[in-house]
């Protein structure tokens, strides 16, 4: 599906962010680029965490057992069981409210069954910690994939973007979008990193109050923020040099390998 045919106002707009020289600051760079309109192609901030966690409400609900876990294991005193059940009601209770408001149960249910997987690990093997472990693992799982898609060319972000906005592919056809969807993938990558980084060494070492501390740190408000970089990014791009009305077969291959981007 082709963008919509830009004007010369959002063309220009873009092109005055970039007469610049090398070293300016990033928010000097970002300043003045235009939000997304939400038409097909440009995509806005609540269309980006819709399509990635379900919204703001999905990205606070699924962090929000975690945070009941570790509040619970505090002031119960250490008492694994009791943080256990209160995790695993306080998913039920988002769920139930997300039936009387007739709201999507997907994020809802994928983030209970995460935490009903974590509350049975850290039950069985009696370790508080091991409730952080699938989520550990996740981040690593994240970070491995979207660091193959930019090695190889192919981004993965860009294609959910693409997918979201109703235009798939046609951001492969312009090289500088090609390397803002890599920047911006490159982006989660380091978010996914720094989690690990940050929170392995405090399960190794069993420190469940500040495990549960720094995991809510790096959940919802660093996914937040490096969601709205990555988005200010990906908006320069799409105004600076917007994907051409031309048919992939008049405007040349769509493809390009992983030195192109």
């Amino acid at each position: 599906m082709s963008l919509p045919e830009p004007t010369s106002e959002s063309v220009n707009a873009g092109a005055d962010v970039t007469k610049s020289d090398p070293h300016r600051s990033i928010e000097e760079l970002l300043e003045g680029v235009p939000a997304g309109t939400g038409a097909p192609g440009d995509a806005t901030t609540e269309q980006l965490m819709s399509s990635a966690v379900g919204g703001w409400r999905g990205l606070i609900d699924s962090s929000l057992p975690g945070a009941v876990f570790v509040l619970a294991y505090l002031v119960t005193g250490s008492q694994l069981s009791k943080a256990i059940w209160a995790a695993v009601i306080s998913g039920v209770v988002i769920a139930i409210l997300r039936l009387v408001r007739r709201e999507s149960l997907q994020q809802v249910l994928s983030g209970f069954i995460g935490v009903a997987f974590a509350a049975w690990l850290a039950s069985r093997t009696g370790k508080a910690e091991n409730f952080y472990l699938p989520g550990l693992l996740t981040n690593a799982a994240y970070a491995v994939g979207l660091a193959v898609s930019c090695i190889v060319g192919h981004p993965l972000l860009g294609y959910a973007v693409g997918g979201a906005t109703g235009d798939l592919t046609g951001w492969r056809r312009v090289r500088e979008q090609r390397r803002a969807y890599a920047l911006a993938t490159w982006m989660f990558v380091a978010l996914f990193v720094g989690r690990i980084v940050i929170e392995g060494p405090l399960y190794l070492a069993g420190n469940v109050a500040a495990l549960g501390i720094f995991k809510l740190i790096l959940g919802w408000p660093a996914f937040a923020l490096t969601a709205f970089l990555a988005y200010r990014v990906i908006q320069k791009a799409r105004h600076e040099a917007p994907v051409p009305l031309e048919s992939p077969a008049e405007s040349g291959p769509t493809e390009a390998g992983p030195n192109s981007v």
